[in-house]
């Protein structure tokens, strides 16, 4: 009888993994959405109407051989995953990609494609309404969405505030800092010439009075005495990994912050068939789609190994500091180690006018 591979997390390692080892095991990929989501899109989608559709690929053609079970994982220990319906899937290999929760719009809460798209259309009909936002958290996510914004209109005011003194300035998570001066000069150059306000080294004296996402004029205050007028304001920090369905020895390898250690083998300490992948994972790297789809692809030679009665695992080395970040379709800046930094042509080249949608449709069976 071939193994059965359950992988829990339908997000970009999920998906990978799932689709490797189809032709070689019986893969059960859990996933509460009803279709994947492209995070890494989800920003263009509340300034641009045409984008929101574009987020969302179906399961129905991914795997050729396994099966997709819209359902949760409430409990999974060193053999077994037991799902909120009550169902119990008993696997040989267990692959934990449950990933991570932020605030919206940078990921999507609501489970249902149609509610995730009716929601993203609302908040950008109350863009739309707004003349000034205010964001909170001066990182990937707030950058960039300051560069949605200006680029879909320009005469909007954008703030961005954040208690540390320069952008980019802690790091991506799971990588403090490590980034160059180059990098976050070229940032704030072409934050300046969008017209993006930066209140840097200072944070509100209070949350403002409204919800994040929420039209309603208000003013807040800045605890050095800077008053900030907007419309609308949104939260641009709080990165949470989802691992709290981990039971019996796998639970000891959680950490505080809801990610779990793992060897160089991406397994959890003391398990020879439990691995982990993405955002989910403590390593000291940025937690981006692309390191989620390197994890996947080494669990996936490992398992493949392990299954063929193999047993020299190959490891994972954390990459270094880089990251590719668009100000907009034709703005930002990306750097890597051995490339240095890349400013704006080459960084919209880099995410393309699709941000790397085309892939994704392959990958999903939809590719025209």
């Amino acid at each position: 009888m071939p193994a059965t591979v359950a992988v829990i997390g339908g997000g970009y390692g999920g998906i990978t993994v799932a689709k490797a080892l189809d032709d070689v095991a019986d893969v059960v990929l859990v996933e509460p959405r009803d279709a994947f989501v492209h995070n890494v899109a989800a920003l263009r989608a509340v300034v641009d109407p045409a984008w929101p559709e574009r987020l969302f690929f179906g399961y129905e053609r991914l795997l050729d051989r396994g099966r997709v079970v819209r359902d949760r994982a409430v409990r999974v220990d060193g053999t077994a995953v037991t799902l909120g319906s009550g169902e119990r899937i008993i696997a040989d290999y267990i692959v934990l990609a449950t990933g991570s929760a932020y605030p919206f719009p940078a990921k999507i809460p609501i489970e249902d494609r149609a509610g995730a798209i009716a929601a993203l259309r609302a908040t950008h009909d109350d863009l739309a309404r707004s003349d000034g936002v205010l964001l909170l958290g001066a990182g990937p996510v707030g950058l960039e969405l300051a560069g949605e914004l200006k680029a879909a209109r320009p005469d909007r005011a954008v703030t961005i505030v954040d208690p540390a003194g320069d952008v980019l300035a802690g790091g991506l998570s799971g990588l403090a800092g490590g980034f160059p001066e180059e990098l976050r000069a070229e940032l704030r150059r072409q934050l300046d010439a969008l017209g993006v306000e930066l209140v840097l080294g200072t944070s509100l004296a209070e949350q403002p009075p409204s919800e994040p996402g929420e039209v309603k004029a208000f003013s807040a205050t800045t605890v050095d005495g800077r008053r900030i007028v907007a419309d609308i304001w949104f939260r641009c920090y709080g990165v949470v990994a989802t691992s709290d369905y981990l039971a019996g020895e796998l639970a000891n390898a959680r950490r505080a912050n809801g990610q779990v250690e793992v060897t160089a083998e991406l397994r959890l300490p003391g398990q020879d068939r439990v691995f982990a992948i993405g955002d989910l994972t403590a390593l000291p790297e940025a937690k981006m789609a692309k390191a989620a789809g390197e994890h996947a692809e080494v669990v996936a030679g490992n398992i493949r190994t392990l299954i063929s009665g193999g047993d020299r695992l190959a490891g994972y080395r954390p990459g270094g500091p880089a990251i590719s970040l668009p100000l907009g379709p034709a703005g930002g800046a990306s750097y890597a180690p051995g490339v240095g930094l890349l400013g704006a042509e080459d960084t919209a080249r880099l995410k393309g006018a699709d941000l790397r949608t085309g892939p994704l449709r392959e990958t999903f069976g939809q590719a025209e």
